[in-house]
């Protein structure tokens, strides 16, 4: 199983922000649709059986999309950076994601790449494009962009991830140039593993009016309650973002720390109980793995 998954929040267009995706990529599928039952319905304001999340692939990678509300807007601060490895498919992916969306680099040469471009999608989501090749297979990683007060935070942020995760480390680091009067080894990009599972990191220089929120966040899969305590106990550092599993770290990123026999008695469960554990688990900040099984058996 894939540890860390790419939660992407959307206000009521998750299914069709889904179809549209993997209409884009290669070994795409649509794995499980969750929808929402009369006691998570009436917690989020939706309607009962509507679309809750949809599980998916895009290049052979899982990713989860939630109908949640208008609470938050997915923006610059995390997106999808994707190695396209050839003329063709980086010319296809920027013209159909072009549709709608908006341009933020045109596809062109930088001093970065041959050819890159990076655009926000008809969706709100925002995509990186590069023409070169990743000795991995992972081909889409997700791109964190520190700004403002944070802008100098990519290697401490790189090295206090990779302390939390097993099978961890980082991959590479390119400093800022000698000229921007930077203390030495700032970086300005970086590549690191958490879990083998890849993420980049830049700086993001300049004034923004965007940062990291909830509308995308990494969801970590643990198999015992040892697991979702020290997680939690590692990334969560702001008490008043801690609601149903999520928290937020010390920078600002958002984390799921979920148990997978969750996903598994939601999966094979009555109606009578997924309804039990979605009247228990909706109430818990960080998730009781005890109380989950005693409410499911009911």
């Amino acid at each position: 199983m894939q540890m860390i998954t790419p939660f992407l929040w959307f206000d009521d267009n998750a299914e069709e922000a889904v179809n549209y995706y993997v209409s884009l990529f290669n070994k795409t599928k649509i794995s499980k649709t969750v929808r929402y039952d009369e006691a998570s319905a009436k917690a989020a304001g939706r309607p009962v059986n509507s679309v809750l999340t949809i599980t998916f692939q895009m290049e052979g990678q899982n990713f989860t999309a939630l109908n949640g509300g208008p609470h938050f807007k997915i923006n610059e601060s995390i997106s999808m950076f994707v190695y396209c490895e050839s003329d063709e498919k980086i010319e296809k992916t920027y013209n159909n994601l072009c549709e709608g969306g908006k341009v933020l680099f045109p596809l062109d040469k930088y001093d970065w790449s041959q050819r890159y471009a990076w655009v926000i999608d008809k969706f709100g989501l925002s995509w990186q494009l590069d023409v070169d090749k990743i000795n991995n297979q992972q081909k889409i990683l997700p791109a964190l962009l520190f700004v403002n007060d944070k802008v100098l935070n990519v290697k401490e942020a790189a090295e206090f991830y990779c302390s939390i995760f097993p099978n961890s480390k980082i991959m590479m680091g390119y400093p800022y140039d000698r000229s921007a009067g930077l203390p030495d080894g700032t970086l300005l990009f970086t590549q690191f593993k958490l879990s083998d599972y890849l993420f980049n990191a830049m700086s993001g220089q300049g004034e923004h009016k965007f940062d990291f929120n909830e509308a995308i966040s990494f969801m970590v899969n643990c198999d015992s309650q040892d697991e979702i305590d020290n997680y939690w106990k590692k990334l969560s550092a702001v008490p008043e973002a801690e609601q149903c599993g999520w928290c937020k770290d010390k920078f600002g990123v958002s984390w799921q720390i979920v148990p997978t026999i969750l996903g598994e008695m939601m999966s094979k469960g009555t109606r009578e109980q997924i309804d039990r554990l979605t009247q228990a688990f909706l109430p818990m900040k960080k998730f009781n793995i005890a109380e989950l099984e005693k409410a499911y058996k009911g």
